[in-house]
């Protein structure tokens, strides 16, 4: 992703953080490990806000659960202690069993682009722990969020 050529208003999710001084190295640069927590912040209340919160709540009473299979971060400016950040979130496609979110950090101050990342996200069934289809429930709740068709993308 091309930092110059982001649009934010394709991302209709975002949750707002500070970095806290447990976050940030003894120079009060934020811990690259810290911008996975962000985005797994930011993917967990996504879902929460489609209709998922009872799936995340009851993980372990369920028979199927998403697992996170990938997880990248580009790093382009620092963030640093007090800074505060608006992590933006869409998912960016839906396949048989999987779906991927996007997610861009920005520096509420500066408006500018420090970070973004992506992941994968596999729904698996407990028993077998394979992948299994995604519910069209969760494809409908995602394309009515995101206003678009992110299946087969």
């Amino acid at each position: 992703m091309d930092q110059g050529k982001t649009d934010l208003e394709n991302f209709r999710h975002k949750i707002f953080v500070k970095v806290q001084f447990h976050e940030v190295d003894m120079v009060g640069v934020c811990n690259n490990a810290v911008y996975f927590n962000y985005f797994e912040t930011a993917r967990l209340e996504y879902l929460k806000s489609i209709g998922y919160e009872k799936d995340i709540k009851e993980v372990g009473k369920k028979k199927e659960f998403f697992l996170i299979a990938h997880n990248d971060c580009d790093y382009i400016e620092p963030a640093f202690y007090d800074d505060e950040l608006t992590i933006f979130t869409r998912v960016s496609f839906t396949k048989n069993s999987s779906f991927g979110f996007e997610h861009i950090i920005e520096n509420q101050k500066t408006r500018r682009i420090i970070a973004k990342g992506s992941g994968v996200m596999v729904y698996i069934g407990w028993d077998n722990k394979k992948s299994i289809p995604l519910p069209e429930e969760f494809i409908d709740a995602v394309n009515s969020f995101e206003k678009t068709e992110t299946v087969n993308q």
